[in-house]
């Protein structure tokens, strides 16, 4: 069954009586080159776990249990498990189950509503996606802050998404210092809107995100462990700091660091000019110029 045919699809869809639901961002892959893109990207190995967020027919689906050892496929849509049984019936190591991605806590076991059994995700394991633009941010802030987050994640989303979530200063954003400050991401290729079923009204990016060694961003809170091997994981209380000194800044993106930091965290402007400047940041920058390191030194020396 080739399910990048738009024919097969159709057949599917109507074999089961539904149709591409705009709200949840059904657009079906219809480009084999973007395919192996992502599954080239995600580099995975007869070993790896993967977690897939939205199957959708399969399509993926399919072509990451050729090469990982397990795919755990998440679906929103009931009638789309339903699909995924069909197609992916030949498929003994994919375990498909129907849930909302947001509301799931992954610290404790998942339930399979089709095998009536635990999946207990491992200390090890991939993150793939084709994300809907209105789910983007929550998804990646939720695996990126979980104590359990994936080894990496390889996503297919919005390319204005995927841009703002890689630049560097002076076109930093709230969302690009929220992924840079737990991870590394990088754009692997861009995606034409031909290349989905239904078409969307944008393109899309293929984007990698690799969880970073918080001692390579701020290495004052991140002390060696007993062994030396690697740094502690952020405090956090550390993390709420950051974010808090960081959301300030981004209040409103046209203005002064200065007048940003003193109206939204109530200080006045003497302290908020001194602290600014003994981090080696001018008072008149705005906050779209500042590095993660730069956010992290003002976090650090936060004044009390």
């Amino acid at each position: 069954m080739n399910l990048l045919s738009i024919a097969t699809i159709k057949n599917l869809l109507t074999e089961f009586g539904t149709k591409p639901s705009k709200g949840m961002g059904q657009n079906f892959l219809i480009d084999e080159k973007t395919l192996n893109n992502i599954i080239e990207a995600a580099q995975l190995t007869e070993e790896d776990t993967v977690l897939e967020i939205g199957p959708g027919l399969g399509t993926l689906t399919k072509a990451l249990a050729e090469k990982a050892k397990k795919v755990i496929a998440i679906e929103k849509d009931a009638v789309f498990i339903e699909i995924l049984k069909k197609t992916l019936s030949n498929f003994m190591n994919v375990d498909i189950i129907n849930g909302n991605i947001l509301k799931m806590n992954f610290q404790l076991s998942i339930i399979n509503f089709q095998s009536n059994s635990n999946i207990q995700l491992p200390k090890n394991y991939k993150l793939v996606a084709n994300l809907p633009y209105y789910i983007t941010s929550p998804v990646i802030r939720k695996f990126l802050e979980m104590e359990n987050s994936p080894t990496s994640m390889v996503f297919m989303i919005q390319k204005e998404v995927a841009q703002r979530i890689c630049a560097k200063p002076p076109n930093m954003s709230l969302l690009a210092v929220s992924v840079q400050y737990y991870a590394k991401p990088e754009i692997i290729s861009y995606v034409s809107k031909k290349c989905f079923w239904p078409s969307p009204n944008v393109d899309s990016a293929i984007i990698k995100i690799v969880p970073r060694n918080y001692a390579e961003i701020n290495p004052a809170k991140s002390p060696e462990s007993d062994s030396g091997a690697s740094a502690k994981p952020p405090q956090k209380k550390d993390i709420d700091l950051f974010f808090k000194v960081a959301k300030a800044g981004f209040s409103h993106p046209r203005k002064q660091l200065l007048n940003n930091l003193s109206v939204s965290l109530k200080m006045n402007k003497e302290k908020i000019n001194l602290w600014l400047l003994t981090n080696n940041i001018r008072p008149s920058q705005r906050a779209e110029t500042l590095t993660i390191e730069n956010w992290t030194s003002l976090a650090n020396s936060f004044p009390v």
